[in-house]
């Protein structure tokens, strides 16, 4: 029996001193280099070792059994602290230890007493319990508070779920980032959080910013080529977790969850502890401030009353209360139920409280800084006028395009128009936007997109005056493309034209002053004028109109290449341009309104009068 347990014990002890090895081992494992080969390989060896079709990604079956094998595309979470733990750090941590020791000396006090004495006084008795009580009621209104904001913040965690855009049986599809799988065809474009980490297959003016990952201050150009030996410096790899700031691209799964470079930073960095709030170190260092000064005065008495001729359980009863006398017992109670009172005043104006500690950064805030569309404004972009021959029209926006009604108030125009045929054009081609497929027979304007707001918006707009924008892209395909970025502020494509063995025709929309100076001409009923200082006065015009309705304002041009420069099969270099990028044709302006949301006004001015900018 004693072998037994001896075995037992040695066989428990093994385990342990194996899982501390492992976890020592992972770590360090952790912190060498990431090793990756998928960024040398070539596009054929790439869609052979992870069994993807280049062009229309993976089967829904084959997605499912890779998700069902790898799990989730998600980092592990953190241990979390147990509940029994969090409660007992509210009742032991901080400011409360130093009641617990004054509520402990009146009971020691009380018990020297009662043993010296016939009747002892109950004071110390009586203030040792409230003491206690403070300590314990304030500890559960702490742990009550947060457990509960707690639990609503990971309730948020699902509701506003990552989205991410792949490629599955040829479709386009947004699904939940969690559901992306290794060897999934993803599309990312400006503004796209990286869903997991990618091998670049294809791109356009793509830029990364991996300031979170390598510390790089400026965007990082990504494309098809292997350019550096280190997976963190190629241009053809783009990481999970860091954000496209401009331009499209295509690229393969190549890592998920914690397979990723940011995953095994993300286990690195759970192991490390937390900081403490600025609050937490002021009571902190009050605490040893009080302590210390109590300590001294308590001794000082303690040896007095000796010299005094007392007796030393005198002496010490005269010790206790000095200490006691010195601990500030309504402090606790006082911070807990300010911060607590704010914490409630907060929840009712919809702002959750995580930790209790928080509240009192708040009063400290100067600048807030806010995106504006879906955040300021409700992200329902619809456009609203357009400009072209000269005048300003309002979008025809129902569904059977009878011009409007009394009610929406729409005036009708000219669709026959020449000039809008171009301008609609311009506005259909040169568009990332996509509906998502499955909607036929919903209506064309409460339809899902996929893609930017604006871009969504003229869409839709195109779809219901002209007909299927899909059909239009599919008999003019692209060969070439610039994305928009915040330096050029205009978006090029190169289209092949329909119905036609030679040429090209280009298409730009933009910033509408940027695309007036590439242009040479103008588009006035069919027709193409000089641009003169005339038609420039009158675009000014229509612009400060338009922009002072407090509506997003986009130009439009386009220009038809000459077959004899520009023959089909031209190799056109977005990199190198080989094309013109002025001397179009202006078409015209559409603007759209994205309303802001109704409690917007109220809450600037408000900030505005607490001084906050």
């Amino acid at each position: 029996m004693e072998k037994d347990g001896e075995r037992q014990s040695n066989r428990k002890a093994n385990l342990l001193c194996n899982r501390k090895n492992k976890r020592k081992k992972d770590l360090d494992d952790l912190k060498k280099e990431a090793t990756l080969i998928d960024h040398t390989l070539s596009l054929e060896e790439l869609s052979a070792h992870y069994e993807v079709d280049l062009h229309n990604g993976l089967t829904n079956n084959r997605a499912l059994e890779i998700l069902a094998r790898d799990g989730p595309n998600a980092l592990t979470p953190p241990p979390t602290t147990p509940e029994w733990l969090k409660f007992c750090q509210q009742l032991f941590g901080g400011f409360s230890i130093l009641l617990w020791m004054g509520a402990i000396l009146c009971f020691l006090a009380y018990i020297i007493q009662a043993t010296t004495g016939d009747e002892p006084a109950k004071d110390d008795l009586y203030l040792g319990i409230v003491l206690a009580a403070v300590v314990i009621i304030t500890g559960c209104f702490s742990y009550y508070q947060e457990a509960t904001s707690s639990r609503i913040m990971e309730s948020f965690k699902n509701l506003i779920p990552q989205q991410a855009m792949v490629i599955r049986e040829g479709e386009k599809r947004q699904i939940d980032a969690e559901e992306v799988v290794l060897g999934d065809l993803v599309e990312i474009k400006g503004g796209d959080r990286i869903p997991a980490d990618l091998r670049i297959i294809s791109a356009s003016g793509c830029k990364v910013d991996n300031s979170s990952l390598t510390g790089e201050s400026e965007p990082q150009t990504r494309s098809p080529d292997f350019s550096h030996e280190n997976p963190l410096e190629t241009r053809n790899i783009a990481f999970f977790s860091t954000n496209c700031v401009e331009g499209t691209a295509r690229g393969i799964v190549i890592a998920t969850g914690d397979h990723t470079v940011m995953g095994r930073i993300a286990t690195l960095a759970s192991v490390l502890d937390g900081g403490q709030t600025p609050i937490n170190i002021e009571i902190r260092h009050f605490i040893h401030i009080i302590t210390s000064v109590a300590i001294f005065l308590g001794v000082s008495f303690f040896i007095l009353s000796l010299i005094l001729g007392y007796t030393w359980l005198q002496s010490a009863v005269f010790l206790i209360g000095i200490i006691v006398a010195n601990v500030p017992e309504g402090l606790l109670a006082t911070v807990t139920v300010c911060l607590t009172l704010t914490a409630k005043r907060m929840a009712k104006k919809n702002c959750l409280v995580k930790n209790l500690e928080a509240v009192e950064t708040l009063g400290s805030t100067s600048t807030i800084c806010s995106d504006k569309t879906g955040t300021l404004t409700q992200n329902r972009m619809t456009v609203a006028h357009m400009w072209f021959d000269n005048q300003i029209n309002e979008a025809d926006t129902t569904e059977d395009q009878s011009g409007g009604s009394a009610v929406q108030g729409f005036r009708g125009f000219d669709k026959s128009s020449p000039t809008w045929t171009a301008l609609s054009r311009v506005a259909g081609l040169c568009n990332h936007a996509v509906f998502k497929p499955g909607q036929d027979s919903t209506p064309i304007l409460k339809r899902d997109t996929a893609g930017d707001a604006s871009e969504s918006a003229l869409l839709k707009c195109i779809e219901l005056s002209c007909g299927s924008v899909k059909t239009l892209k599919e008999k003019n395909p692209k060969v070439c493309e610039i994305p928009f970025n915040s330096t050029n502020k205009y978006q090029l494509s190169i289209h092949e034209i329909e119905n036609s063995p030679t040429g090209y025709l280009l298409v730009m929309k933009g910033a509408p002053e940027r695309i007036l100076d590439r242009c040479s001409t103008i588009m006035i009923n069919g027709k193409e004028l000089p641009l003169d200082a005339k038609w420039k006065d009158a675009f000014h015009e229509a612009y400060v109109d338009l922009g002072g309705l407090g509506e997003r304002v986009l130009g439009f041009c386009h220009l038809f290449l000459s077959p004899s420069q520009f023959p089909r099969g031209f190799a056109f270099d977005c990199d190198d341009i080989n094309f013109p990028t002025d001397s179009f044709c202006f078409l015209g302006l559409m603007s759209m309104i994205d309303p802001p949301r109704a409690a917007v006004p109220d809450a600037v001015s408000k900030c505005r009068s607490a001084g906050i900018k």
